[in-house]
């Protein structure tokens, strides 16, 4: 059986509801591999874990309070123990060549979450030549993301795989089901918002996200909809309501619509499905360069119409007229398109449920976990 070590930033412990992306992804892949792969999975330790756990029948070997140098050695230590045929890195291109060097025998795969660490502070162009150069393996979660290495490092092109992530559909339940019915009037009633149209955002608070591109729209969509209210959820930081000051120009420039913004700060994961079923319409109004946009996925599986940039990788998600909108995120389009889009569905509740439906079918046929899972076995054996 072919052996598999995946090496985790050390940032978030596995599993943690509080985690980043990145843990998250590889807690709902790895064990998808465990009849194919003996997989072994290296993280930080969270609070009351043990050293050495088990995730849905993979090991998961944890290390407590060290730095990201010592982090590095003691994960070396235990490779060297484990020898495994694949190290799969997650997020780190810094770490390939090092690997490479230390495990020859050894395939190294880079997994690249997004662009932030090939560019500037964490590599220069030379370093990120370098570094995806002595990978055997590039995965990434978009075209957009293979495009981008392919302008930059073209002679790396060849090994790049694209992988879209997935979502846990079960988790998610459609706002058409029983389930789904009975959780929205039961957050509904919680916070008093009755029948209330409601906009949703799901994500960190911080500019490239565009969270006030969405503020910017509500003249617009208060005048189509007076009882309109739109939901923010989420904070600057992973697990934390420590406010920076973008958070805090948004909750003043929200201050002059105040019966119509709600800010619910950090939600475990765990929570997060409710606040989507609750809800009428997702908008995504991401401006930076957004390597997927799993968010998107998961308000489609909640059977939510979503309202999206075409920002990165998320038009590999959306498909415009049919699960949502995308809008270009640019100024000065990007108000007016949101508020065309964000107003046209809330005044048309039927094609909000249909584009609800196409949307968590599209998530079933082509965005669980699973094909994730079966998508990399089938990189390995290329």
């Amino acid at each position: 059986m072919l052996k598999a070590a995946f090496i985790t930033p050390g940032a978030y412990p596995i599993p943690s509801s509080m985690g980043g992306s990145v843990e998250r992804v590889v807690e709902k892949v790895v064990p998808g591999l465990h009849t194919h792969v003996n997989a072994r999975i290296y993280g930080r330790r969270g609070k009351r874990q043990a050293t050495v756990g088990d995730l849905n029948g993979i090991t998961v070997e944890r290390f407590a309070g060290t730095d990201k140098s010592q982090y590095f050695k003691k994960v070396c230590a235990r490779l060297t123990k484990f020898k495994p045929d694949i190290i799969q890195v997650e997020n780190r291109p810094s770490w390939v060549p090092r690997l490479k060097r230390s495990f020859p025998n050894s395939r190294i795969c880079l997994n690249l979450h997004s662009t932030t660490f090939i560019n500037a502070p964490y590599l220069s162009k030379l370093q990120r030549s370098k570094c995806l150069h002595a990978a055997d393996q590039i995965q990434v979660n978009s075209e957009f993301l293979r495009t981008y290495i392919k302008q930059r490092v073209p002679q790396s092109v060849l090994k790049v795989k694209v992988n879209h992530l997935g979502v846990d559909i079960a988790r998610f339940p459609g706002r058409s089901t029983l389930e789904g019915m009975a959780v929205r009037e039961e957050m509904r009633a919680a916070h008093g918002w009755g029948n209330r149209p409601i906009v949703l955002y799901v994500g960190r608070l911080v500019p490239q996200k565009g969270i006030h591109h969405l503020l910017a729209t509500l003249p617009a969509l208060i005048a189509k909809s007076p009882d309109l209210l739109v939901v923010i959820v989420g904070s600057a930081y992973y697990g934390s309501h420590r406010q920076t000051g973008y958070v805090r120009r948004l909750h003043k420039k929200a201050k002059h619509f105040k019966k119509h913004v709600h800010f619910q700060p950090y939600v475990s994961h765990h929570e997060i499905p409710r606040w989507f079923v609750m809800a009428d319409i997702a908008v995504v109004p991401s401006i930076g360069q957004e390597a997927f946009g799993l968010v998107n996925l998961e308000a489609m599986a909640a059977e939510l119409p979503v309202v999206a940039t075409k920002a990165g990788g998320m038009k590999e998600i959306v498909v415009p007229g049919s699960t949502g909108y995308l809008v270009t995120p640019e100024l000065p389009g990007v108000v007016p398109e949101l508020a065309a889009h964000i107003g046209y569905l809330l005044t048309n509740e039927a094609l909000r449920k249909e584009m609800g439906r196409r949307g968590r079918e599209r998530v079933y046929n082509y965005f669980l976990w699973q094909h994730t899972a079966e998508r990399w076995l089938a990189n390995q054996r290329e």
